[in-house]
């Protein structure tokens, strides 16, 4: 189990590092925006900055993924942007959903390892 938590967490930090970065240096050719409501939904995030935030905490995530460092606060940064990536292939734009699904499964790998720092969320308070 410690290998398979070793490779998904340092497959999940150079996978988020690499796109997060390319938010900023834009070195991988994504192709044409995809067309309709998928398309349109990528143009605001770029006309407003936003996809720069976002590009910032997935470089943040991953690289605190690859140290090996406050992988919990990793895993927290991350989760919402796996979130958002799921469902912009499921709702919007179906091609590249194999790659979305990789990355959740990994996330899932990494925070059942560390999910001893997630246990006080999960308990009900009376």
């Amino acid at each position: 189990m410690k290998i398979l938590t070793l490779i998904a967490r340092i497959l999940l930090g150079l996978v988020f590092v690499v796109f997060g970065l390319n938010g900023f240096l834009n070195f991988l050719n994504m192709g044409p925006l995809p067309s309709g409501l998928a398309g349109q939904f990528i143009g605001a995030l770029v006309l407003s900055h936003y996809f720069w935030v976002v590009a910032a905490l997935q470089v943040a995530g991953g690289a605190l993924l690859l140290v090996n460092r406050f992988v919990p606060l990793g895993l927290v940064l991350l989760g919402p942007v796996v979130v958002n990536i799921i469902l912009y292939h499921v709702a919007l734009n179906p091609t590249g959903i194999a790659l979305a699904i990789v990355v959740a499964i990994l996330w899932l790998i990494v925070f059942y390892a560390h999910r001893q720092h997630f246990a006080g969320m999960f308990v009900q308070r009376t």
